[in-house]
């Protein structure tokens, strides 16, 4: 990959020979994107639960899934200030205890049976987690040589996707195996009794998860990290005047580029259980679908850490292409081929997708200097194109869930065109620092 000069040259920047003062650091870091990675994709599981219990069309379910992202969309860029304020490491904290507050609003919401509350406890879990983004992924990007804060990115980010997994598991056995409606076929009219007490049956997972982010937060506050330099901390209005974001085709691309591949994570780890549950596709029990759902995260795990090595030597961007066309092609197959065929089809997906959020991000914030910060909260608020997801459940409505993955299609085949032209970085700055 080529760096600017300007990138290659500073000599603020930590060497290859500082990286393992930061190993730690990065360690502690890989916990996080784990953690946050976990909680994301228990809505994998939880939203068919929750469209059994509230007996929701699949509009309405990707309406929960909408709120999640308006999260992202609000926190994003409050967050960059925050950071700007109080710092990397307590706004790390900050971002884990109001996602200890969302989990513990989840119980309260399963012992109500709300939807209100449920819909308003996953807000609350989102907003935190957009912190935590906001934070952690250009701290990772910068914390080392710049010709590899792509690979670094993907490596950590493959940590995001083992939780992923882990996810799945835990949300089959202590969610849907342990309910009426994640036990029995699609279509199942459940009693007013039993749907009671399959909302109730997310009180013992919520619980795990708060303990453990509650248990986190206490690590990080403790913790010695190494602190980002002035180069990314407050930098005077004086020294910024003359930078804007809009100079940098590679992030204002690259934030169209992080909108579509989550809304394509998204649509299809939403709709992967119901629409594998069908008959015309594999005719499975939600708590049997979770199992190939497992296989989808699997392969996002599986890309990140592939990707990660194939960047050693392959440019990132070359990678990308390669992902993007897998992905595109996966998602025509659960398209327009029926039976189980489908069903694999997105499962390759998975492995397509796998690589595009740390890719794009990290391309996408290539060059930006002292304003890698307020980029890295525009990229983050991209995230909220997930909202959108909601869009792909209404067509799943009208036309059949099949046709709604055209949309993830769309999608990959947008990211293709950044990898080969739009993340192309302009108006290069200097790198950002790192204090020891």
């Amino acid at each position: 990959m080529a760096i600017p000069p300007s990138t290659a040259a500073s000599p603020a920047r930590a060497t290859a020979g500082d990286v393992p003062r930061y190993g730690p650091a990065l360690a502690l870091l890989a916990t996080l994107f784990f953690m946050w990675g976990f909680i994301s994709v228990i809505n994998g599981t939880l939203l068919p639960h929750l469209r059994s219990v509230f007996e929701l069309s699949y509009f309405q379910t990707g309406l929960i899934e909408s709120v999640w992202f308006i999260g992202y969309l609000l926190a994003s860029l409050p967050a960059a200030k925050l950071i700007e304020r109080i710092g990397y490491q307590r706004a790390l904290t900050t971002g884990l205890l109001v996602m200890t507050t969302g989990s513990l609003g989840m119980i309260l919401a399963a012992y109500l049976v709300s939807y209100p509350v449920t819909v308003a406890s996953l807000f609350v879990v989102s907003c935190g987690i957009a912190l935590l983004q906001v934070a952690a992924n250009p701290y990772v990007a910068v914390i080392g040589p710049p010709d590899s804060s792509e690979r670094r990115l993907t490596l950590v980010q493959a940590f995001n996707t083992t939780g992923d997994v882990l996810a799945i598991i835990f949300g089959k056995y202590l969610i849907l195996a342990r309910t009426t409606g994640g036990t029995t076929a699609q279509g199942t009219q459940l009693t007013h009794a039993q749907r009671v007490a399959d909302a109730q049956a997310t009180e013992l997972p919520y619980l795990i998860v708060a303990v453990v982010l509650a248990i986190l937060a206490l690590l990080i506050a403790r913790a010695k990290l190494p602190a980002l330099g002035a180069a990314t901390a407050r930098v005077s209005a004086e020294a910024r005047r003359g930078l804007s974001l809009f100079d940098h085709r590679n992030l204002i691309l690259g934030c169209v580029g992080i909108a579509l591949c989550v809304l394509a994570e998204i649509g299809v780890g939403s709709y992967f259980i119901n629409f594998v549950s069908q008959p015309s596709v594999a005719n499975l029990t939600q708590e049997h679908a979770a199992s190939y759902l497992m296989l989808f995260w699997g392969g996002m795990m599986v890309g990140r850490f592939a990707g990660a090595a194939l960047m050693r030597s392959i440019a990132p961007e070359r990678v990308l292409a390669l992902f993007a066309i897998l992905a595109t092609a996966g998602s025509l197959v659960a398209v327009f081929v029926p039976g189980p065929a489908a069903m694999y089809g997105l499962i390759t997906v998975g492995l397509g997708l796998s690589l595009m959020f740390p890719a794009i991000f990290a391309l996408a914030i290539r060059g930006l200097g002292p304003l890698t910060e307020e980029g890295s909260g525009l990229l983050i608020m991209s995230i909220a194109g997930g909202a959108l997801a909601s869009l792909q459940g209404k067509i799943g409505d009208l036309y059949g869930l099949h046709w709604g993955f055209l949309v993830t299609a769309a999608c990959s085949l947008y990211v293709l065109f950044y990898a080969l032209w739009g993340s192309k970085p302009t108006h290069a700055l200097p790198p950002p620092q790192l204090d020891a």
